[in-house]
């Protein structure tokens, strides 16, 4: 399985989203709480919004904020969104995969691999990663709105 740095960026920007749900975060300020590359954060940003991971607003209020709620976000859905399948081989999904011989098991493996990556990410939200003080501020927030 391969964690591509676009992944990696999204989550790590959808958490800093999380962290403050109640403001807008440019991009600038993500970035450089991050220390990821604004350029590549900008594409990475652009494809979360077109997944409806996060929503935006221009202007001088504007910013990014998170398109659903943190405990329903999930890291599968953000790699998803990012990369497409879970586990490929050599840049191809498993859905075909076959081969002859003593080595026609082994696509079953690496589906059953894929599979439980799946649910190991489909069973952490962003609400689950972020520190006690912060998710207990959320549940707070969320209460009085």
């Amino acid at each position: 399985m391969h964690i591509s740095a676009k992944a990696d960026y999204a989550t790590r920007a959808l958490l800093e989203l999380a962290r403050e749900p109640g403001r807008p975060l440019t991009c600038e300020a993500i970035a450089s709480s991050q220390e990821i590359p604004f350029r590549f954060l900008k594409s990475v940003v652009g494809e979360l919004r077109t997944a409806g991971l996060v929503r935006s607003q221009r202007g001088c209020e504007g910013g990014y904020w998170l398109g659903r709620p943190a405990d329903e976000v999930t890291l599968l859905d953000v790699v998803r969104a990012i990369d497409g399948d879970v586990l490929t081989l050599r840049g191809e999904p498993l859905d075909a995969l076959g081969y002859p011989g003593p080595a026609a098991p082994l696509p079953d493996v690496w589906r059953q691999i894929e599979a439980g990556a799946a649910a190991v990410l489909g069973g952490l939200t962003l609400a689950t990663l972020l520190p006690a003080a912060t998710a207990q501020d959320q549940r707070s927030k969320a209460g009085a709105v």
